[in-house]
């Protein structure tokens, strides 16, 4: 059993960390091994993603009036991811859960200043990085150009 001043530090310590991060994500982790948390924390912290793992009742009483609408429902062992970018909590997670197999679940979380559900949070983890967007954008400009050339090229070819 947790002393009160024990308490207060935890809830303290995750208001700290919510206020802090830019995004968050409610983690629930049942089922995982020690040797699987202990590379899903030097991951996440290689990415600049912090990871707590924290009792319910702490975490709600960390999370009241923190972000916009209501708290997602919080089931089994939860944990957050958090961090200064927008969407590396949830791209982090979701990409560890995808490369190893391992049973977590994102719940949900806290993006934009507002509460969202774990489908939400799913999504934006699904969203490509910065580097891959250039490219994509990059390739959409250019292909019209592209593609100019080659009818320019087919035009020279008829005309010999």
């Amino acid at each position: 059993m947790l002393l009160k001043s024990k308490k207060e530090k935890i809830v303290k310590d995750l208001d700290k960390a919510i206020s802090d991060s830019k995004s968050l994500v409610f983690v629930n982790f049942h089922g995982l091994k020690v040797s699987d948390e202990t590379m899903l924390r030097k991951e996440l912290r290689d990415k600049g993603v912090d990871y707590k793992v924290s009792r319910k009742t702490l975490l709600k009483r960390a999370l009241s009036g923190k972000a916009k609408g209501e708290i997602p429902e919080l089931g089994g062992e939860v944990s957050i991811a958090y961090g200064a970018d927008d969407i590396a909590p949830a791209r982090e997670i979701y990409n560890f859960q995808k490369t190893h197999k391992i049973l977590l679940n994102i719940l949900g979380g806290i993006f934009e200043g507002s509460f969202v559900n774990g489908q939400k949070m799913m999504e934006i983890a699904t969203i490509p990085g910065r580097e891959v967007l250039y490219a994509k954008f990059v390739n959409l400009v250019n292909s019209p150009i592209q593609r100019f050339a080659v009818v320019l090229n087919q035009i020279v070819l008829k005309k010999s």
